[in-house]
């Protein structure tokens, strides 16, 4: 007699006959087990080593007069004058040093920089936590060429879930509509295997990190 059942049919008996059938955890102590090894670095060190190692660019500040001076130096250096910053608590801090920036969107496609806050700093792969729940948006840490972070110690956590767990504490049930973990500049090998930095975002990535 001719066999109807088809291909289809046969792998679902088998994956019902499987889910049936008990069988012991051959791993039992997997969670049980530590995923990296353990470390006495501070987050400081163990995000500056994991995030220059993806092409990040790390500066530690000692306070805002040396950001200030920093961030001069850097957009004199690379003859910027389109820098843009949108978020209230940055406008107020750059202004309190008479830092040229633009607080708009006017010539938005010629920008040449955006400067953001961020989420949190995630220390073991040198991550950045954004999100669009301030005025910066879903734009600017995207469409400029260069992304600079001004993020503070106290945003530092060593792991994803713990960056996750604030976001909750922050927002509780009214979670940002976008949240993205940034490692690096945005890159693809897609053509020829060839690494290409800025495929489809900012080709460069700072962090300005000060104590606070």
């Amino acid at each position: 007699m001719k066999d109807n059942t088809t291909a289809k049919e046969k792998l679902l008996k088998k994956v019902r006959k499987a889910l049936l059938e008990k069988r012991d955890n051959p791993y039992p102590n997997l969670e049980d087990l530590p995923l990296y090894a353990p470390t006495d670095e501070m987050l400081e060190i163990v995000f500056a080593e994991a995030f220059t190692a993806v092409s990040g660019q790390f500066v530690f500040c000692e306070d805002e007069v040396d950001l200030i001076e920093n961030l001069l130096t850097l957009a004199e250096e690379r003859k910027w004058n389109k820098i843009y910053v949108w978020e209230p608590e940055l406008q107020t801090l750059l202004n309190t040093y008479e830092f040229p920036f633009y607080e708009t969107d006017k010539d938005f496609e010629q920008a040449q920089a955006g400067i953001t806050l961020c989420e949190s700093l995630i220390a073991r792969n040198g991550s950045i936590m954004v999100s669009n729940a301030g005025a910066a948006g879903r734009r600017l840490s995207i469409y400029p060429p260069v992304h600079i972070v001004i993020a503070y110690t106290s945003q530092l956590v060593m792991d994803l879930k713990d960056a996750f767990k604030r976001l909750k504490e922050k927002y509780g049930t009214e979670l940002p509509t976008m949240i993205s973990n940034i490692t690096g500049p945005s890159r693809t090998a897609d053509i020829e295997k060839t690494l290409v930095l800025g495929a489809h975002g900012p080709k460069e990535i700072f962090v300005f990190l000060l104590d606070g």
